[in-house]
């Protein structure tokens, strides 16, 4: 089977709906696994933090991004001219004498971020996150502490101050990557061992975050990246992020400046963060960050849609990643799979965004989101002329296709949901979302209808 295509036991076990059902608390556990592999269960129903404080100013600063939901990352620097992966320095071992000359190499065409927050705006994604400096340490910024600059190398031009205007320009939020691991500056590794290298490189950093903070009005997220080779108290983080918050008092901030941050960031899975915690899964379209011209295994739309729901059901957002090309192109498998994404969120997304916390999940074709007393079934393989929902504990008022507001018959008792009269080929692609109206926040209990079930007799 090709990888981009999904099986329904792959999809069972990778979106959490092969979970055994919970108590009759009706808390569920999700025993959810990307790629096989396993990760440990939590509670779907998000637990509220005081609201005091530092916290109610977190949540102040967050409501926009609780809404979002869905954000586009971007992967972009020298390693793209060679195409190989944006570990490429690393990984194959290339001397910084080597490596540096790609940035006289690095011409990208005139104003490429255009293009990205125009499909980020098309893909119905509502923020954008871009590296402004990657572990190779060449910066997109125009900075005074090194000529290891975009302004000052190939390009000729600050790129980070086009991206900040194109996003703007298409009304999205703006976020800015930084690599606090440096593979270029001499200090970069023997800062762990020498303190008076530690101080250098730390002014080096803390001076970057400065400008970045301080050069392009209001940007609403930083998103540090690879702490090594220091702890928090040799980044000094708690003296950065002051800096960062007196700067941009409205800004969001990650949690890999070895800080808590406002937000977890999994990687390349989807997980939610305990005790009500806002978390963003970041994830890639292939199976890199930078772009590498061999990787040819791309997610479908499906899976794509797939994940975004799996993020929205737990009130956690999705930020997935385009690598350009050098001359800043976006290649045409990303360009279409995003572009399929959108149709169906322009139909859809009112199933995703702004959406709350969403305890039912259980069925062998679907997955679910939920805002208020809605209950947003998504059907990801369509059965036929009916579909069913068991154990919901809720009676539901309507129902109808989102897509189109067609009406759906219906018929509840206290063990299934049972939706009639439907076509037998699917009426929406890559899914049919079913919006059913309830009379309260609906729950559902499988082990009531496995427990209380009438049975015959053998």
């Amino acid at each position: 089977m090709s990888k981009n295509q999904t099986s329904r036991r792959e999809w069972i076990f990778e979106s959490g709906l092969g979970a055994a059902a919970a108590a009759l608390s009706g808390k569920m556990a999700s025993f959810a696994t990307i790629d096989g592999r396993p990760f440990e269960p939590m509670q779907a129903e998000a637990k509220t933090a005081p609201t005091t404080g530092d916290e109610k100013d977190r949540v102040r600063r967050m409501k926009w991004w609780h809404e979002a939901r869905f954000g586009m990352f971007i992967h972009w620097g020298l390693y793209s001219v060679l195409g190989r992966h944006e570990w490429v320095m690393e990984n194959e071992g290339i001397p910084v004498s080597e490596y540096a000359p790609l940035a006289q190499q690095f011409k990208p065409k005139p104003f490429p971020a255009r293009d990205w927050a125009k499909l980020a705006r098309e893909t119905g994604m509502r923020y954008m996150v871009m590296t402004t400096k990657h572990h190779e340490g060449f910066c997109h910024f125009d900075t005074k502490t090194t000529d290891y600059c975009s302004p000052k190398q190939g390009p000729g031009r600050d790129l980070v101050r086009e991206y900040v205007d194109a996003a703007r320009g298409e009304s999205l939020r703006v976020g800015f990557y930084y690599s606090l691991m440096d593979w270029h500056h001499p200090d970069g590794a023997r800062c762990a061992k020498d303190e008076a290298a530690r101080k250098r490189f730390v002014e080096y950093i803390h001076t970057h975050v400065r400008e970045l903070m301080t050069n392009y009005g209001k940007i609403d997220v930083l998103w540090y990246d690879v702490a090594w080779p220091l702890d928090a108290a040799g980044w000094e983080s708690e003296r950065m992020n002051k800096m960062v918050f007196e700067l941009q008092p409205d800004i969001i901030v990650n949690n890999r400046n070895k800080l808590p941050g406002d937000f977890s960031t999994p990687e390349q899975q989807i997980k939610a963060d305990t005790e009500g915690r806002a978390w963003e899964t970041c994830m890639t379209l292939n199976d890199s960050w930078g772009y590498q011209r061999a990787d040819d295994d791309w997610k479908s739309p499906r899976r794509v849609i797939q994940n975004l729901i799996a993020c929205s059901r737990d009130t956690g957002n999705y930020l997935l990643n385009i690598g350009p090309r050098a001359d800043g192109s976006v290649p045409e498998d990303s360009v279409r799979v995003l572009t399929e994404v959108g149709q169906w969120l322009r139909r859809n997304g009112e199933a995703i965004y702004g959406s709350d916390p969403c305890q039912p999940r259980r069925s062998n074709y679907a997955s679910f989101t939920r805002k208020g007393n809605t209950l947003f079934m998504h059907v990801h393989f369509w059965p036929g002329h009916y579909v069913a929902i068991a154990g919901l504990q809720t009676k539901v008022k309507s129902a109808r296709l989102l897509a189109s507001g067609q009406k759906i018959d219906f018929q509840q008792d206290p063990y299934r949901v049972r939706l009639t009269g439907l076509p037998e080929e699917v009426p929406d692609h890559p899914v049919t979302t079913i919006a059913l109206e309830c009379e309260a926040e609906p729950t559902q209990d499988n082990i009531f209808v496995r427990e209380e079930k009438p049975r015959d007799g053998v």
